[in-house]
């Protein structure tokens, strides 16, 4: 087996100059999700320079392209996110956008190409049935949530994460089981093996009160940023029933907060994030999170819209894919080069894929600097990129031969969290939440809406 995982890892090497050139282009080319169409571009010409043919979905970023054997069997699917973060203070931010790869993602779609240039080698898929599809997917980070927003009105888009909004579309309706890799930090390891990660709501609110002179007429006026600042202080309150075992968290931004100095501000926005590591202690928790903006926007005599949107799932690492990730390192690096870890506090649309098909969103080194951070750069494309690629390529030929032995294990043996899409997208569907959260009535009783299907 040892002879036939470096076999395949071979069909890395031999694109290695094509692996570290893209590596190269898509960090200077940073877009973020659902706006990178140069991305997109530059790498449906690699993939159609490689011989694939190139399905892009309607109006939106990302592509998928299918590797078929010519023998019936699973489809394994390897993912590769495309889209950046926003980090103004990064010195290699775009000037415009703000836009930088301060979490790696080119790194994905790096890998992604490297795998699908390695398997197109003569010889590559022998031994190996069923197919491979290779999906290039926007928009994992949730960000730029207006345009967002003014994409899901327009009817472009469903859902503010790619793979859920690709989940939507079909392009996984024949997968079977799923895989990516995530680039880390160097830590003196190679990779990272977990078992799962957090799950989270992403929020926006908008607390409104009244315009006034701030200085001539301030009684006259209803401070929304006063509302927002006695909403983070309810909220930080509220930390303290946030159960450790549930790795629960909160963390909201003020996006807007005034225009001028002296007028009391009329409106204030915010965007926030609500996590946990089931789906139920992710629910609870926003409620409670809804219930303290409320009741703010209420003691000042003010309002707050609350806009809910379906976050990511609880990322599930499935076992058997763990086990086979865990022995093909050991074999192509060493086993000194895994660390096993718990839980993520992160979260990840690919917990979304998770709950219905088995999936393994492993961690490869690369990177130093902070995630998300101004000094975040990758450091080693080799351990970045081409080392995914060597493990993503080995598990598809693991997966795939002997007549699919082990990926008919891996499916037979896979408990979904959800027995179909349709019991799925209910679920998350009944997450959304839009409600004017205040209502005052003409007796003087003050009614707060903060919850689906709130009973008045």
């Amino acid at each position: 087996m040892t002879n036939d995982l470096e076999r395949m890892a071979s069909y890395v090497e031999k694109h290695r100059k094509l692996i570290l050139d893209t590596e190269r282009f898509i960090w200077k080319h940073p877009e973020i999700g659902y706006k990178e169409w140069q991305t997109t571009q530059y790498l449906v010409e690699q993939f159609e320079a490689l011989g694939y043919k190139v399905t892009k979905p309607k109006d939106i970023t990302g592509f998928i392209a299918d590797l078929d054997t010519g023998k019936p069997g699973p489809k394994f699917a390897i993912l590769g996110e495309l889209d950046s973060l926003m980090c103004e203070t990064h010195p290699e931010a775009d000037r415009e956008t703000k836009a930088v790869h301060a979490c790696g993602h080119h790194c994905q779609t790096t890998a992604l190409l490297g795998c699908a240039a390695a398997l197109s080698e003569p010889g590559a898929l022998e031994g190996m049935c069923g197919s491979i599809r290779f999906i290039a997917v926007p928009a994992e980070e949730t960000i730029d949530m207006e345009f967002r927003a003014d994409l899901m009105k327009k009817g472009i888009i469903h859902y503010n994460a790619g793979k859920i909004e690709y989940l939507y579309r079909g392009y996984f309706d024949d997968v079977d089981i799923a895989a990516m890799v995530h680039v880390m930090v160097d830590d003196h390891h190679l990779f990272h093996l977990f078992k799962g990660g957090n799950g989270c709501i992403n929020k926006h609110f908008e607390f409104q009160g009244v315009a006034a002179h701030a200085g001539v007429g301030p009684w006259d006026g209803v401070n929304a940023l006063y509302e927002a600042n006695i909403a983070m202080t309810a909220c930080n309150a509220l930390r303290e029933t946030f159960i450790d075992t549930e790795t629960m968290r909160f963390h909201p931004i003020l996006t807007q907060a005034g225009l001028a100095a002296n007028a009391i501000p009329d409106v204030a926005k915010m965007d926030a994030y609500t996590r946990a590591a089931s789906f139920e202690q992710m629910k609870s928790l926003n409620e409670k999170i809804n219930r303290a903006l409320a009741a703010s926007a209420a003691a000042l005599g003010g309002n707050v819209l609350i806009e809910d949107k379906p976050g990511n799932m609880p990322l599930h690492c499935d076992r058997s894919l763990y086990a086979e990730c865990e022995d093909i390192i050991a074999r192509l690096f060493g086993e000194h080069e895994i660390e096993h870890l718990e839980w993520s506090y992160g979260s990840t649309d690919m917990g979304d894929i998770s709950s219905l098909i088995p999936a393994i969103h492993p961690e490869a080194a690369g990177a130093v600097g902070k995630p998300h951070g101004q000094d975040y750069c990758i450091s080693d494309p080799e351990k970045a990129c081409i080392n995914p690629a060597k493990l993503l390529v080995c598990l598809a030929y693991r997966l795939l031969s002997e007549d699919a032995a082990v990926a008919k294990r891996v499916i037979r043996d896979y408990r979904p969290v959800f027995a179909s899409r349709a019991e799925y997208f209910k679920a998350i569907n009944d997450i959304e939440l839009s409600a004017q959260a205040v209502d005052y009535l003409e007796n003087g009783d003050v009614v707060l809406h903060y919850k689906k299907n709130q009973e008045e």
